[in-house]
């Protein structure tokens, strides 16, 4: 599946959004993906979370837990393992801090995956990083539907991607004339209250 394979499935759902949207990092950019309507659809999911797998058996083996983070990386996660015949599990914020709660564990020695939706500065990667930390399986890498940092994030480990993108964002003090004259709408769940 290629780049534009990926795009053309958040186009099949009214997931690939233009308009002037605040990303999760607060940057601006003119292209929202709007994941949701995309994991809404479990034929959509398997379909994309499918030829993840595969890339993921290619370039980690076997896989025991698949770890992502709340809310993002829980139905891709989920998908994933189910494709991977393996354990899901994800973080949630207490106090903050990405935790594993709710009675999930790590074996020692487990192989574990991160799996994310979307990847663009790759901070929620790197804090379920730091809360695997605290588990003793071996992180051997990570996975996301769509990279959209192309390749630049840090996300604290190995990343492989169904698609690598590079729509233009920008700094909220430095906006393009084109994009400034459009209202900003912020779709994501990052910050709500």
């Amino acid at each position: 599946m290629t780049s534009e394979d990926v795009l053309e499935v958040f186009r099949e759902a009214g997931a690939l959004l233009e308009g002037h949207f605040i990303l999760s990092s607060g940057r601006r950019s003119p292209v929202f993906l709007q994941k949701a309507l995309v994991f809404s659809r479990p034929e959509l999911s398997a379909r994309l979370c499918g030829a993840l797998a595969e890339k993921v058996r290619e370039t980690f083996g076997k896989i025991d837990v698949v770890a992502g983070p709340a809310v993002g990386g829980i139905i891709p996660g989920y998908e994933l393992a189910r494709q991977l015949g393996c354990r899901s599990i994800f973080a949630e914020r207490v106090d903050g801090q990405l935790t594993f709660r709710r009675g999930f564990s790590i074996a020692h020695g487990e192989r574990v995956l991160i799996a994310e939706d979307i990847v663009t500065t790759g901070l929620s990667f790197r804090e379920t990083v730091e809360a695997l930390a605290k588990h003793p399986g071996v992180v051997v890498g990570g996975s996301c539907v769509i990279d959209r940092s192309n390749g630049k994030a840090d996300v604290g480990c190995q990343l492989v991607s169904l698609a690598q993108v590079d729509f233009p964002d920008y700094d909220p003090e430095d906006l393009p004339p084109e994009l400034a004259s459009v209202p900003a709408v912020k779709p994501g769940s990052r910050g709500l209250a």
